[in-house]
């Protein structure tokens, strides 16, 4: 039986040990596996159903919240007082987006037109698009400032000619109307009398050119040859850099579409996209990690220096001409309209624009913008981009309709575009990308601990059998001698016995003769 137990410890002994380095091995296997499989499911290949789906028709609620701010006194505007403004939204609308004429081509790219679609959801919103608003007239304001440089009789003219079309310095139309556009005898007449002036060609609407549009021929990576590429954008319209700006690094074209990026992320990585509504290439920065329903996440946000003016931050010296910081000047890819850029409430921006309107009061929290990202994957998980859409208006002489209107960046509307994963979506990419290389790590520490316990208990049992067994021998080996020299000790005495015996009956003899 002892020698059972010992052939059994020395089994249990050999299945610890391998199953401890099985565990062992796995330390180092399992992360290389962990890896490639996102590798394989983050190339943007029609065989991979998930991340090819989320690529190809972004199956995620998405939504769009525009604000306005609504004029409150525009005849004290005229007199040259300080705009006031009452912020009106969200009016929230449903993005869909959709590619179209996917082609996939031997270089490892693929090219694609985004098509988006925007449907006004009621029950989110607070109020109606048939609310009116009250803004700066971009027609009328706009153009004076575009045509300051005129002679002096030709800006009477075209005052003349916003008299005739009935073109006043601020509108007051439905929220409908200022979102996809109305109608306009002067932008019928522009574009008759000068085509390519403005973007529209029959309404006149701040998202007129938004809605079923495409946002041009992207061709972007698709990770086959190097996963550090996935996503990032080869060409745009087939340029591979812009012309809008004055210097090479201010139009490069870089980062990815701003959907997704490359996975492996670390604290160190940063979110460069290319934004085709904002003319230029925009990039963030690591801010903090976090979780989002059991996901851990690392969240991006704008660097201060993202609009900041060549002065403040020389690299933006060729988005000039600038004003203060916390704007970036698009005429020059807006048929030259004087419009700026900047995050809403003028949040991050220099505190002196905030003097010149009333009614603003910026917080990271509601005018910050943000995108909460999956490291491994490069995967959003929650986006909120935030810009606000502002127009340079001031007296220009000749023209009567501008007043005496103050030198003022006016703010007209600001607009959130946000989105996150959630439902089917959201447990499927928990499952995949999450729980199991989460029971792959806790699994090959378990076998090595298990490996270890079974090691250790199995050597103890050997050692104590093999004790055992070696006690057992000693207490037999000890009777058995004992025995012996009993044998022996009873032969001798028995002998000792019959010798004296026998000498014993020699002298009784001899007694006896003597007494005879």
């Amino acid at each position: 039986m002892a020698v059972n137990k010992s052939k059994v410890s020395v089994g249990f002994i050999a299945v610890g040990v391998l199953t401890a380095l099985f565990g062992i091995v796995l330390v180092f296997v399992g992360p290389i596996v962990i890896d490639d499989q996102v590798v394989k499911n983050t190339i943007i290949d029609p065989k991979n159903d998930l991340s090819y789906t989320m690529w190809k028709d972004l199956p995620v609620p998405f939504f769009m919240s525009v604000y306005f701010f609504h004029v409150l006194n525009p005849e004290e505007i005229l007199n040259g007082e300080k705009p006031m403004v009452e912020q009106r939204g969200p009016y929230v609308y449903r993005k869909q987006c959709r590619k179209e004429n996917i082609t996939f081509h031997p270089n490892s790219t693929v090219s694609y037109r985004e098509y988006r679609r925007y449907f006004f959801e009621p029950s989110m919103s607070v109020g109606n698009e048939s609310d009116v608003i009250t803004i700066p007239n971009m027609l009328v304001l706009g153009a004076s400032v575009m045509l300051e440089d005129l002679p002096y009789a030709l800006r009477l003219l075209i005052s003349a000619t916003f008299k005739t079309f009935k073109e006043g310095p601020f509108l007051t139309k439905t929220v409908e109307e200022l979102m996809w556009g109305y109608d306009s005898k002067l932008v019928e007449f522009l574009n008759k009398y000068l085509p390519g002036m403005l973007p529209s060609t029959g309404k006149f609407g701040l998202f007129a050119e938004f809605n079923n549009s495409n946002t041009g021929l992207f061709t972007i990576h698709t990770g086959r040859d190097d996963i550090r590429n996935v996503h990032k954008v080869d060409s745009w319209n087939g340029l591979t850099e812009l012309s809008y700006w004055r210097t090479p690094q201010c139009n490069m074209i870089n980062g990815t579409a701003g959907q997704l990026w490359p996975p492996f992320m670390t604290k160190e990585t940063t979110l460069p996209f290319y934004s085709p509504d904002a003319c230029r290439s925009l990039e963030l920065v690591y801010q903090r990690p976090g979780v989002m329903k059991g996901i851990p996440l690392y969240r991006y946000v704008a660097p201060k220096t993202m609009f900041a003016n060549g002065t403040d931050y020389l690299p933006n010296e060729g988005f000039c001409p600038c004003r203060q910081s916390g704007l970036l000047n698009v005429s020059s890819c807006r048929y030259n309209s004087p419009v700026f850029i900047s995050h809403p409430h003028f949040f991050n921006a220099d505190p002196v624009l905030l003097d010149y309107v009333l009614g603003l009061d910026p917080t990271e929290e509601e005018h910050g913008l943000f995108i909460d990202i999956h490291p491994l994957t490069g995967v959003p998980l929650n986006v909120s981009i935030r810009l606000q859409l502002n127009l340079y208006m001031k007296r220009i002489s000749g023209i009567t309709e501008t007043g005496k209107i103050s030198e003022v960046v006016m703010p007209m509307l600001w607009f959130e575009e946000n989105g996150y994963i959630d439902g089917p979506i959201l447990t499927t990419f928990h499952t995949n990308l999450v729980i199991l290389p989460a029971v792959m790590e806790y699994m090959q520490y378990i076998f090595i601990a298990l490996g270890l316990l079974t090691t250790i208990v199995a050597v103890l049992v050997y050692y104590k059998v093999k004790a055992t067994s070696s006690e057992e021998g000693k207490g037999s080996h000890g009777f058995e001698t004992q025995d012996k020299s009993m044998r022996y000790s009873g032969r001798f005495t028995l002998k000792g016995i019959h010798v004296a015996n026998g000498t014993l009956g020699v002298i009784t003899n001899v007694q006896h003769l003597q007494r005879k």
